[in-house]
């Protein structure tokens, strides 16, 4: 399926966010993520299906000042 991951469309066979994350090699517990504009709890990573064309956000935390 093609899906957008932070606006670069890439093809991928994972059909969960959990999947996805596994198969782009991103660690679930370092990260905030969005389906189409609306936050995932990270206990629903495993539950949230993938659809064709969806568009995600995947974030990892920054320190600074």
């Amino acid at each position: 399926m093609n899906i957008q991951l932070n606006g670069r469309a890439i093809r991928t066979e994972a059909s969960t966010l959990s999947e996805l994350l596994i198969e782009q090699k991103i660690d679930a517990a370092c990260v905030a993520s969005a389906f189409n504009g609306h936050f995932v709890p990270k206990s629903q990573y495993s539950s949230q299906p993938l659809e064709e064309g969806c568009q995600l956000e995947v974030l990892s935390p920054m320190q600074g000042g």
